[in-house]
């Protein structure tokens, strides 16, 4: 069994551990009210411009005309894997980059993939497999719609300009505080609506001006770069949500760790003062004797 001093040790150190996991909590919940917000605001509006671009479309004959909406043969393909900066968030950053891995191992074998990282933790990772073509982390230090803006019109450049066949993004869509949901989502092409879509999806008549073709052409690339921000936005309210979580179950556990380092300690020092009171008594009967 440790001696006294040793316990002592461990019961201050999981004491010092506790108050970090726990000061950690407190500012995660603060922040994840924030992004809560945020990603909460933002969705009813993605989700209507996505709706009113695929009106749009489906009123379309044929090809809409975009060159975002081009379908090509897939053999190159980016896959744009969405973690943080920074770790202690339980499984948030693996479970994206075993996504990954998944999807360049089976879901696009013999296929050409790379892939675009934001967030260092992913990145770390992933360049060991030498097809990380980019790499930004310093959305996350400033995130705004100017900067996702930029990064989705880079995006879009690379799919316009041939590089890549497909675009798809790898996120974690925020449930709820201990939910998260890894998401595997297509950015480019933009996918077309098939018949059953256009079957069970109500269109609604709209006057258009100039032209329906026009409107469309314009509003691709604000839904592109509004998708992107809002999977930025949902990384973020998942990474504070996940790391909320991880420093709760922490502190939770340290507090039991020390529960039971106290009761060893307690034992301890029980066992030692009834050996010294044996001592003590041994010695009086053997001077009585």
């Amino acid at each position: 069994m440790a001696n006294l001093k040793e316990i002592r040790n461990r019961i201050t150190s999981v004491g010092s551990t506790m108050q970090i996991t726990s000061a950690m909590k407190m500012v995660s919940a603060a922040k994840l009210k924030k992004a809560q917000d945020a990603i909460t605001a933002m969705r009813p509006y993605s989700e209507t411009l996505t709706k009113l671009l695929q009106n749009l479309s489906a009123t379309l004959e044929g090809d809409s005309g975009s060159k975002f909406a081009e379908q090509r043969e897939v053999n190159n393909v980016l896959i744009v894997a969405i973690t943080s900066n920074r770790g202690l968030a339980g499984a948030f950053n693996s479970n994206i980059v075993k996504e990954c891995r998944r999807s360049l191992s089976e879901v696009y074998k013999g296929k050409n993939v790379q892939f675009v990282t934001f967030g260092k933790k992913g990145n770390d990772i992933l360049k060991k497999t030498g097809n990380v073509v980019e790499n930004n982390n310093a959305i996350f230090d400033d995130l705004s719609f100017e900067n996702a803006s930029e990064l989705a019109q880079k995006l879009m450049g690379f799919y316009a300009e041939g590089k890549f066949d497909k675009i798809v993004l790898v996120y974690n869509n925020f449930k709820n505080a201990a939910t998260q949901i890894v998401m595997h989502e297509q950015y480019l092409p933009i996918a077309s609506l098939t018949n059953e879509d256009t079957d069970t999806k109500t269109t609604t008549d709209y006057i258009f001006e100039p032209s329906k073709e026009k409107i469309v052409e314009e509003l691709i690339p604000k839904m592109l770069k509004t998708q992107l921000f809002k999977a930025l936005r949902d990384s973020v309210a998942s990474e504070h949500g996940a790391r909320m979580t991880a420093m709760h179950k922490a502190t939770d556990n340290a507090t039991e760790l020390r529960d039971e380092l106290k009761l060893q300690y307690n034992k301890a020092r029980q066992a030692a003062i009834t050996g010294e009171i044996l001592e003590i008594v041994g010695g009086a009967e053997a001077l009585a004797g």
